[in-house]
């Protein structure tokens, strides 16, 4: 049946807006309009230019770039206005899908109409600087400096070209120029930070970082610049948050920020320290940091204490599914597995689309005995996100190990082997493993040697992963030696070394040998277990 809905959906004709996937009413109702506009004049460009714009604000740069290039069709050389902002809007579809070369081609054409227009000039520098092109792209923001003499954006351009150019007094200096012209703007620092980590100044581009969210707490991209640095170097960006804390220790906001950081990279009790802090010093009054503090808990495989705080999270806020996710997991860890479904329904009542919370439930049901709607829940959070490998591998599981279904399990690790991922060096992508269970062994395991050589592990998960891939595959010694390099790492979920059995991505099979125990118990610290 659900083939048959699918099929008539592709078949039946629908509006621009509805094949968009734009759910905003307003911008629905605004595409519409324009459609039947265009019905009437099939070559009306400033139409198509302003369903462009429309489309490119939504991130729909598929069906942009068909609407600009009618645009540009249709519109006479006489419309200077009109060509050039479909050229300077082409120009940023092509940038965003990573055509720099089509964008720099059109941006010289809007700069042909418009020599002296700043914006122009200011994204054909960055794309220039973007292809490697930095002798064009320095005389574009030197011809910048002129058009405006009090514009910082030049001399951050300047100055990540005197990077390039191993110029880094130069560099320095035009970025003390940037910081002077505008001292008060978060973002300024923001882009400081940029340049400063490619010169290799990481200590300096997380203080920038922090200045930027201490200026403007909601900087969105100073947050999330800093969160991605606790990535690529996490020593650096605890650094400055610890000094940050030390100067203004009534500022909640770092020491969340930490938080939130330790708990990304599995230092859960630093993690817990900083939120039991904040509560203690009522630096914050929010309820989540209970929810964070259960997650923390959880892992650690302290189930009683994860359940009081979420209950505590909840008792404050009953709409938040991934609060009841939590709940359904830490019940699902104490074997009370009615209750789990029921906290994961609750969490599909607040939220029907979160696939979070239709997987959770399936697992929930999978401890009911209860396989059949397992599977169905995991099918249905396939359908709303296909590109993840999660869903189909865990309903995988199900089929095999509960249902009996080994055609459709293949059928399913078969498809996560054959998708294609951006991320194919991520072990989230799972492909390794689901070519290991389709008796692939030799291609899964230069997916996994090959991401374990190449790909830098900050936290011990890539190990971890290792782990669980050489356990699987019954290759106890190098899986061992993955599971110490991740706890050396500090890779301290303790549930999923202990515990976890949902799918086949764990360590199960090392758990009844006695040197993977005392490799653990070397590790309590890590674990708050000592």
């Amino acid at each position: 049946m659900a083939g048959a809905i699918c099929a008539t959906a592709v078949l039946s004709p629908v509006t621009a807006s509805a094949q968009s996937g734009i759910q905003n009413p307003m911008t629905q109702a605004v595409l519409k309009v324009y459609e039947e506009e265009l019905r009437e004049n099939p070559q009306d460009y400033n139409i198509y230019l302003s369903r462009a714009d429309e489309y490119y604000r939504h991130s729909e740069y598929i069906r942009a770039l068909a609407d600009v290039d009618k645009a540009l069709q249709y519109a006479p050389a006489s419309e200077k206005d009109v060509r050039l902002r479909a050229y300077v809007l082409r120009a940023g579809i092509y940038n965003e899908t990573r055509r720099p070369e089509q964008a720099l081609s059109d941006l010289r054409s809007a700069a042909a109409i418009a020599p002296d227009s700043y914006s122009v000039i200011y994204q054909k520098a960055n794309t220039e600087y973007t292809l490697g092109q930095y002798a064009d792209a320095k005389l574009d923001f030197q011809r910048l400096q002129r058009l405006n003499t009090r514009a910082p954006e030049p001399y951050i351009g300047l100055a990540r070209i005197a990077v390039k150019e191993n110029n880094l007094g130069i560099a320095n200096e035009m970025l003390a120029s940037a910081v002077n012209l505008d001292p008060n703007n978060a973002e300024i620092y923001v882009r400081r930070a940029s340049v400063r980590k490619l010169m290799g100044d990481h200590n300096g581009a997380v203080d920038d970082l922090i200045l930027a969210i201490s200026s403007d707490n909601k900087h969105p991209k100073a947050m999330t610049e800093l969160l991605d640095y606790g990535n690529t170097n996490y020593p650096a960006t605890m650094a400055g948050l610890s000094n940050a804390i030390s100067q203004a220790p009534q500022v909640g906001m770092f020491r969340y920020i930490r938080a939130v950081i330790a708990q990304a990279h599995f230092h859960y009790l630093a993690a817990i320290a900083d939120y039991r802090d904040i509560l203690d010093r009522q630096l914050y009054n929010y309820y989540g940091i209970y929810a964070s503090i259960a997650e923390c808990n959880y892992a650690l495989g302290n189930y009683t204490e994860a359940l009081d705080n979420v209950d505590r999270a909840l008792g404050a806020i009953r709409d938040n599914a991934s609060y009841y996710v939590v709940r359904s997991r830490t019940l699902r860890a104490l074997g009370r597995y009615d209750e789990a479904v029921k906290a994961g329904a609750a969490a599909l009542a607040v939220d029907r689309q979160s696939n979070e919370a239709l997987a959770e439930m399936a697992l929930a049901y999978v401890g009911t005995g209860n396989y059949n709607e397992a599977s169905n829940l995991l099918g249905e959070a396939m359908l709303n996100d296909a590109e993840s490998a999660l869903y189909p591998m865990l309903r995988a599981w199900i089929m095999e190990k509960y249902l009996n279904k080994e055609t459709s399990a293949q059928q399913l690790y078969e498809k996560v082997a054959d998708m294609e991922h951006f991320y194919i060096d991520n072990p989230r992508s799972l492909k390794g493993f689901a070519q290991l269970f389709l008796g692939q062994t030799d291609a899964g395991r230069r997916w996994m040697q090959n991401i374990l050589d190449t790909v830098t592990d900050y936290d011990g998960l890539i190990h971890y992963y290792g782990a669980c891939f050489y356990a699987q595959a019954g290759d106890t010694e190098k899986a061992m030696e993955c599971a110490a390099k991740a706890l050396e790492l500090g890779y301290a979920n303790y549930h999923n070394w202990t515990e976890a059995t949902d799918g086949r991505v764990n360590v199960a099979p090392l758990r009844d040998d006695l040197r993977f125990l005392n490799l653990l118990h070397r590790h309590d610290a890590i674990f708050g277990k000592e």
